[in-house]
Formats: C-alpha cells, sequence, structure tokens
C-alpha cells in the first residue's frame, strides 16, 4: 500500500501501527522527542501501539534534536 511520509511517497506491504511503522523505519529511534501526525491530525504517543496506518495516509514525522 501506498503512504506518503515527510512529503516522500513509500510502500508498505501492510497496514501497521504508528509505533511498528516507527520502528522499521528507525530502528534505534528513541520514543522520546518524536511528533507524529496523520493526515495532519496529531497522534499521541500514548496510542502509537492502537493507531493503524491506511492506505494513502500523509504522515509528518518530526524529530527533536539539540543544539545552540
Amino acid at each position: 500500500m501506498k503512504i506518503k511520509i515527510n512529503n516522500q511517497f513509500k510502500e508498505i506491504d501492510q497496514s501497521v501501527t504508528v509505533l511498528a511503522l516507527l520502528k522499521e523505519l528507525f530502528p534505534t529511534i528513541q520514543n522520546y522527542g518524536v511528533a507524529v501526525a496523520i493526515n495532519q491530525q496529531i497522534i499521541e504517543k500514548s496510542v502509537w501501539k492502537t493507531v493503524f496506518i491506511q492506505e494513502n495516509d500523509e504522515i509528518m514525522l518530526i524529530k527533536a534534536t539539540q543544539g545552540g
């Protein structure tokens, strides 16, 4: 199925949860400092395990970084 992540199209085999998608894309990523929006709706971290990605979803991933 086709989805869009940060304005780039990606094919995935099946519907997965937000958490599973993050683990697949970024195996070493920590859950803190990450924000997820699907179709311009913020997805709270508490529901990442239960919200499934659907065909044609537009996903925005934002990772906080340190700097100075």
